[in-house]
């Protein structure tokens, strides 16, 4: 087999897929499918965005991590106060109205462009122009909507259609588009042209004029230097131990791969010593709801800060703080912070035919709702993100921020086992995580584990997804959680996708049906 690629739809992982069958590496057909994803998931992703790229090379067995999330903004500016960002409310699924906050005051800087083309620098086989060109031809000749991205466009409707840019882009006679419209997207096109023809227009061209100008011109707080001045970091990923095997991914100061991590290495010593419970039972769904509200406790005081200063990890890690951890999941005592709202991500996994992988998470956030005239660029509404920017408070010019995707990698002895990651905002982190217990812990085929109902905790409440045995949540119910029951699987609970390798070195691809996603096992 040439490999396989997973996504949160199937133009996404056909982009992938078609780059493995030419020849192209992991990291070819990674950044195929994430120029694609800006076509096939343009309310999640796009060149407004920001992201991370995991990537593992067969030949020595090192992982790196290449961080092209947003920073904060004013660099070469004088100091003002910042505008106001505008308040949406968002009908979320008829479950309950979440808050969002966007507008041009809401946009970061954002790093998707700058990270694809040092993935290609760096690790690429194929010419940078050859894995363009695909969304580029997509874009201008325009996608069928699903009825899975139908759903989310009409969930975000008030924000892809805030403005008259966005009206033309995302409507049709003054409606949405609804499943079966075809949406065109020739500004991306060109957009997508300039970017094959100068990667680095986005960031020092006319795209970049483009962006500066557009924002000074409504309030945001991006700069010429700001975009000049974006670098690409390189980091160590994180690592945790679970069942023998080795688990990498987002490190800080982002959070979501530390907290993963964190919950691997407790639910490891709960089934060590026999309390994790079989699959699907009350004992595995309470062990499972203990650990995430220890993950959330972990949240409290100031956890962001930490993350940036250093040495949150070993901390976190250390076998004193793991023991006290253990203690209060047995006494059901962990404290808990409340979650945010969904946030617009989305992900790509993929493992080649020599055993490179790459996995790429990559967001807009929300949406800031505002579209770049003539380019087709969505820009990101990340200061706008109270849970990764608390109060809307914007920390010094070019700043890093904090994000919770984890786009992640599980080792067995040194070769890629599982490479996966998901959409979510705050619960994308437990979706990835029960995937894991899911392949690792449990043995399920891939396109099981991701399939399978979840949990999340959102103090003081316990959701439980349609699925979940009955009397196992009667259960769970009737020892005193709070226990919110969903009739059926919902987008809620995440967007996984991922791709396994057994030790036969056969391939599994699956992406998250919530979503839309899909699996290509390229032969």
């Amino acid at each position: 087999m040439r490999g396989a690629v997973a996504a949160g739809h199937q133009l996404t992982a056909e982009a992938g897929a078609r780059i493995l069958s030419e020849g192209g590496n992991a990291v070819d057909a990674c950044i195929a499918a994430a120029f694609m994803s800006w076509v096939a998931e343009s309310p999640l992703t796009g060149p407004g965005a920001g992201g991370f790229m995991l990537v593992h090379r067969a030949r020595d067995r090192s992982t790196r991590l290449l961080d092209f999330f947003v920073s904060t903004p004013g660099l070469g500016a004088p100091a003002r106060r910042p505008a106001e960002m505008e308040a949406v409310d968002v009908d979320f699924s008829g479950e309950s109205t979440q808050m969002f906050h966007i507008g041009s005051a809401s946009c970061a800087v954002p790093g998707a462009a700058a990270g694809l083309h040092a993935a290609h620098r760096r690790f690429g086989s194929l010419p940078w122009r050859a894995l363009i060109e695909p969304a580029t031809e997509a874009a201008q000749t325009g996608i069928e909507l699903t009825r899975p991205q139908a759903y989310l466009h009409a969930i975000l409707d008030l924000i892809l259609r805030h403005t008259e840019e966005g009206r033309r882009v995302y409507g049709v006679g003054g409606a949405r588009l609804g499943p079966g419209d075809v949406l065109r997207l020739p500004d991306l096109a060109g957009t997508l042209e300039r970017l094959a023809e100068q990667p680095a227009d986005l960031y020092t061209g006319e795209l970049a004029a483009a962006i500066v100008g557009h924002l000074e011109a409504t309030g945001g707080a991006v700069t010429a230097d700001d975009l000049r001045r974006y670098r690409v970091i390189w980091r160590r990923p994180v690592r945790a131990g679970f069942r023998g095997c080795v688990f990498e991914s987002n490190p800080p100061p982002s959070s979501g791969g530390v907290l993963i991590g964190y919950g691997l290495e407790l639910l490891d010593r709960l089934a060590a010593d026999g309390r994790a419970g079989a699959p699907g039972s009350t004992a595995a769904l309470a062990a499972l709801v203990e650990v995430m509200r220890e993950q959330d406790r972990a949240r409290q005081g100031r956890f962001t800060t930490r993350l940036h200063r250093g040495g949150l990890v070993r901390q976190l890690f250390g076998e004193g703080n793991i023991k006290a951890a253990l203690k209060r999941i047995e006494a059901g005592a962990a404290g808990a912070v409340s979650a945010a709202p969904p946030g617009g991500t989305t992900h790509i996994s993929v493992i080649d035919a020599d055993g490179n992988a790459a996995s790429l998470s990559a967001s807009t956030g929300s949406g800031s709702g505002v579209i770049v005239p003539r380019t087709g660029i969505t820009l990101n509404n990340m200061l706008g993100e109270y849970d990764l920017n608390p109060g809307g408070r914007v920390r010094a010019a070019g700043h890093r921020m904090t994000s919770m995707m984890a786009p992640s990698i599980v080792l067995r002895e040194g070769t890629p086992r599982l490479v996966v990651g998901s959409a979510g905002s705050v619960r994308l982190r437990g979706a990835i995580m029960q995937v894991v217990v899911n392949v690792v812990g449990h043995g399920l085929p891939v396109g099981e584990a991701i399939d399978r109902p979840r949990v999340h905790v959102d103090e003081p409440h316990v959701h439980c997804e349609g699925g979940l045995d009955a009397g196992s949540v009667d259960e769970l119910e009737a020892a005193g959680y709070d226990v919110v029951r969903w009739r059926r699987r919902n987008l809620f609970f995440g967007g996984a996708a991922a791709v396994e390798q057994a030790d036969d070195g056969s391939l599994a691809a699956a992406g998250d049906p919530r979503r839309g996603g899909y699996g290509v096992v390229v032969g």
